[in-house]
C-alpha cells in the first residue's frame, strides 16, 4: 500500500464519490398517478433533448478548437450571409421546439381537465394548517402538524416522518377522480404532493382547481411550498388513499362524528370536562405561538399566563379568540374551531397556569356571541 499511495487514495476518493452519487437523488419521481407519470416522461424527454444538443454543440466546438488550432497555421474562412447556414439554424431549432411542444401541450391539457369528478374537496390554507371540506358530504376538518416540539427543538431524535405527519390526513378513495378547489383564508399558501403531481397556490379570495386519480392505496406526503410565515415549514400535507370500501367506512365515521359534535353543543358541560378538552385544543391550535406553558414569545405572541385577556372580561376573551386581532399574528378561530372547541380552549386559558378564574365558557355562550354579532351586521 505504501508503494502506491496515490492509487489507494484515488480508490478511496472514488468510493466516497460513488456513495455520494447514490445518495444524491435530485431527479423527479414518477409518482402514482397517470398525470404524474406524464409529467415525468415529459421531463425526461426534454432532459434528453437538452443532453443531445449539449453533446453535439460541445463536440463541434472542441473539435473545431483542436482541428483549427493555431499551431497548424490555418487561415480562417470568410463568408457572409450564407443562405444554407441561416436556413439550417432556423429550421432545426423550430423542429426541436415542435417536438417539445407537442407532448407538453398534450400533458397540460390532461392536467387542466378537472371535469366529471367523483369527489369534490375544498382545501383552505390557514397559518399554519389545512382545512378540508368534502362538498356535499357534510364532512370537514383541520389537519395539523403532530411532530413533537421536542424534535423541533432538537431535544429528541427526529422521527421517520419529521415535519411530515399530521393528526388528520386528507382521505380519498383509490381509482376515483378527486377534484380539489384550493384557496386560503389569510395569506398565500401552496398545496403540494409530489407523488400526485399536484401543486397549486392557495390565494385568499380566489379558487384554484386541480385534480388527481390515485391508482395505489397508501400514504403520500407533501408540504406548503409558499413562504407563508414563521411556521411555513410546519405545514405538511398528508394524503391517505383508501380502497372504496375503507373510504366509505371512514366517511360514515366522520359523518357520525359531525353529528355527535353537533349534539355536544347542547350538552351540559362541567368545568373539568371543558378544561380537559380545552387543553387538547390549545396544544394543537395555540401552543406553537403562545407556548405550552402560556408564556408566549413577546412581543409578537403575548403571554396568556396572568394576562388581562385570560383573567379579565369574558366577552373580550371570546371576541379575540373568535375574531382574532387585525394587524397582529392572532388569527380568527371562529371558523376554524367548533363552538365546543372554542368554549373549551377559552375555559382552559382562563383556568390554566395559575390563572384560576374558576369561570367556565360554554358552547352556548360562544353560539350566542356569534349570533349576536351576525344580528348587528
Amino acid at each position: 500500500m505504501s508503494r502506491h499511495p496515490r492509487v489507494w487514495m484515488g480508490i478511496g476518493l472514488w468510493s466516497l464519490f460513488g456513495q455520494a452519487q447514490a445518495a444524491w437523488d435530485v431527479n423527479m419521481r414518477p409518482g402514482v398517478t397517470d398525470v404524474s407519470r406524464s409529467v415525468f416522461d415529459l421531463h425526461m424527454t426534454i432532459f434528453w433533448i437538452c443532453v443531445i444538443i449539449g453533446v453535439l454543440v460541445f463536440a463541434v466546438m472542441f473539435w473545431s478548437m483542436f482541428a483549427h488550432r493555431r499551431s497548424k497555421r490555418l487561415e480562417s474562412a470568410h463568408f457572409h450571409e450564407n443562405t444554407k447556414v441561416e436556413v439550417l439554424w432556423t429550421v432545426i431549432p423550430l423542429l426541436i421546439l415542435i417536438a417539445m411542444a407537442v407532448p407538453a401541450t398534450r400533458t397540460l391539457i390532461h392536467i387542466y381537465d378537472a371535469s366529471e369528478s367523483d369527489v369534490d374537496i375544498q382545501i383552505t390554507g390557514y397559518q399554519w394548517k389545512w382545512h378540508y371540506k368534502y362538498l356535499g358530504e357534510d364532512v370537514e376538518f383541520f389537519s395539523n402538524l403532530t411532530t413533537p416540539r421536542d424534535q423541533i427543538n432538537n431535544q429528541a431524535p427526529k422521527g421517520e416522518h419529521y415535519l411530515l405527519e399530521v393528526d388528520e390526513p386528507l382521505v380519498i378513495p383509490v381509482g376515483a377522480k378527486v377534484r380539489f378547489l384550493i384557496t386560503a383564508a389569510d395569506v398565500i399558501h401552496s398545496w403540494w404532493v409530489p407523488a400526485l403531481a399536484v401543486k397549486k397556490d392557495a390565494i385568499p379570495g380566489f379558487i384554484n382547481e386541480s385534480w388527481t386519480r390515485v391508482e395505489e392505496p397508501g400514504i403520500y406526503r407533501g408540504q406548503c411550498t409558499e413562504l407563508c410565515g414563521k411556521d411555513h415549514g410546519f405545514m405538511p400535507v398528508v394524503v391517505e388513499v383508501k380502497t372504496a370500501e375503507d373510504y366509505a367506512a371512514w366517511l360514515g365515521e366522520k359523518k357520525a362524528e359531525a353529528a355527535k359534535l353537533a349534539e355536544l353543543t347542547s350538552k351540559e358541560w362541567t368545568l373539568e370536562e371543558l378544561t380537559a378538552r380545552g387543553e387538547q385544543v390549545y396544544q394543537t391550535a395555540c401552543a406553537s405561538c403562545h407556548q405550552a406553558g402560556g408564556e408566549g414569545i413577546p412581543p409578537m405572541f403575548p403571554a396568556l399566563k396572568g394576562s388581562a385577556i385570560a383573567t379579565g372580561d369574558v366577552e373580550a376573551h371570546i371576541n379575540i379568540v373568535v375574531n382574532g386581532k387585525p394587524g397582529t399574528a392572532m388569527a380568527a378561530f371562529g371558523k376554524q374551531l367548533s363552538e365546543v372547541d372554542l368554549a373549551a380552549v377559552i375555559t382552559y386559558e382562563r383556568n390554566a397556569w395559575g390563572n384560576e378564574t374558576g369561570e367556565m365558557v360554554t358552547p352556548k355562550d360562544v353560539l350566542d356571541f356569534k349570533q349576536a354579532e351576525e344580528a348587528t351586521q
